[in-house]
């Protein structure tokens, strides 16, 4: 009897031990547990991001292959040059990147050439008909202008004539509305300069036999230089020529350009 406690301490410290042994196998077991998810984590990721990478690799392969031959194109049959990127049909061209001061001051220069290009006032003259004169023995008939509209002091209108004090290319226009039953009218512009007589522009107009449909117009415009002391006149080659005096229907100007 004398032995029993012994036997019972034997038995808990026993009993202790393997409830320590099994405490450390649970333990080991939960660790390789943890470590296989992360590495199975790890691998998934790896993964995704590899098809992630291989189907943008497709994908570019598949857009390289289809502009492959308008980038051929372009080169053989002029669609874009080298400074563009193609897609489709369209061309989109890469500008180069502007580089220092003087760039920014073509930009500006540039800006204030458009600017008063904008603001800048052109000359222009517009005449409405006044009166008629015939000169029998030269067989014309002259029309005396009054002012329209105009602009500016390079042109000035007295009577039947225009001088032109600034030089430079003009636009002439003219327009006459005859009432006559001859076969055939038109209108003469004469430029005289220092004695010199140069017809600038003439308009011809058949008409009807007709009375009832005698009136007919002529019309005509064009662009000459003109210099400065130069004076213009309209005429008709018709002395005492029927016109129709009204500012809608007979008028002549010019602009310079």
């Amino acid at each position: 009897m004398g032995k029993l406690p012994s036997i019972t301490s034997a038995f808990a410290m026993n009993n202790h031990n393997i409830h320590a042994s099994v405490w450390r196998v649970n333990v080991e077991v939960l660790k390789w547990f943890l470590v296989c998810t992360v590495a199975c984590t790890c691998v998934g990721v790896v993964y995704m991001q590899s098809t992630y990478i291989w189907m943008l690799r497709a994908e570019m392969a598949e857009i390289t292959q289809r502009l492959r031959p308008l980038h051929t194109a372009g080169k053989e049959g002029g669609i874009c040059c080298d400074s563009a990127v193609c897609i489709g049909v369209s061309c989109y061209h890469r500008f180069h990147e502007r580089r220092g001061g003087r760039d920014k001051r073509d930009v500006t220069e540039q800006r204030k050439q458009r600017k008063r290009r904008q603001t800048e006032q052109h000359t222009f003259l517009h005449l409405v008909p006044v009166s008629s004169q015939s000169y029998d023995d030269h067989d014309i008939t002259v029309l005396s202008w009054a002012l329209g509209q105009s602009r500016g002091v390079g042109l000035q209108v007295s009577g039947d004539t225009v001088t032109v004090e600034a030089e430079g290319p003009y636009f002439i226009y003219s327009q006459v509305l005859y009432k006559n039953t001859t076969w055939v009218m038109g209108h003469v512009i004469t430029k005289r300069l220092n004695g010199a007589e140069t017809k600038l522009m003439k308009c011809l107009k058949s008409m009807s036999s007709n009375v009832s449909q005698q009136l007919n117009t002529c019309y005509t415009a064009g662009i000459y230089f003109l210099e400065s002391g130069s004076t213009l006149q309209l005429s008709v080659p018709r002395k005492s020529a029927e016109l129709i005096l009204t500012a809608h229907a007979t008028f002549m100007g010019l602009f310079s350009i």
